[in-house]
């Protein structure tokens, strides 16, 4: 009997936050773990995100904090903030170095990495990975427009998986999303943009 594929999964936080936004669904966190799991065993599920120190209410915190105690290993830094040129507070973060490094470290021990992902700066890190035997599936978009995908890092996959075919087991229930939503809206700040959706504007 063959032993199972030995997975991992590298998830760029607010890369895969802006696809499922464009998408118009919410990622349900424990059905896309599951989803993984029933493929193989799997390692390790990485999840990278800047966070923005001092603030008041930040709308990632609960996600950071329940990801942390459900199967995710949270990878953070603090966040950068800027205002642009139209006077708008922006916030930069970026993780491509600590998801990089994790996943040079990861590749003698992992059979399949999946990445989601679309920042074609990733292509030499898969291509790396590739060369120490590792399968690369890369998750991401090329239904909107423009697609959310780079066509370098889509060409150098093993496999690229459009999120959309796989919204159905990853996404949570649309009426979860209202319920959920109306909670936020009742905290938040009027006027506050989410971290997330600051550094998902950002990406653009």
């Amino acid at each position: 009997m063959a032993e199972p594929e030995r997975i991992a999964l590298f998830i760029d936080g607010a890369n895969l936050y802006a696809t499922a936004k464009s998408l118009g669904f919410d990622i349900d966190y424990k059905r896309l773990l599951k989803e993984f799991q029933s493929k193989g065993r799997l390692l390790r599920a990485f999840y990278y995100t800047a966070l923005v120190e001092d603030q008041e209410y930040s709308s990632i915190r609960p996600l950071i904090d329940w990801l942390d105690y459900n199967g995710y290993a949270v990878v953070t830094k603090p966040a950068k903030e800027f205002v642009d040129a139209l006077g708008r507070r922006k916030v930069k973060g970026n993780m491509d170095i600590e998801l990089a490094v994790d996943a040079m470290e990861m590749a003698d021990h992992i059979d399949h990495m999946v990445l989601f992902s679309g920042d074609g700066d990733f292509r030499s890190l898969v291509e790396a990975v590739q060369r120490k035997g590792v399968r690369v599936s890369v998750l991401s978009t090329i239904t909107t427009q423009p697609p959310m995908v780079a066509d370098e890092l889509r060409r150098q996959a093993d496999e690229f998986v459009d999120i959309v075919h796989i919204a159905n087991k990853i996404g949570r229930d649309p009426a979860e999303r209202t319920e959920r939503m109306q909670r936020f809206q009742e905290r938040r700040p009027a006027n506050v943009a989410s971290p997330q959706e600051q550094m998902a504007d950002d990406d653009e």
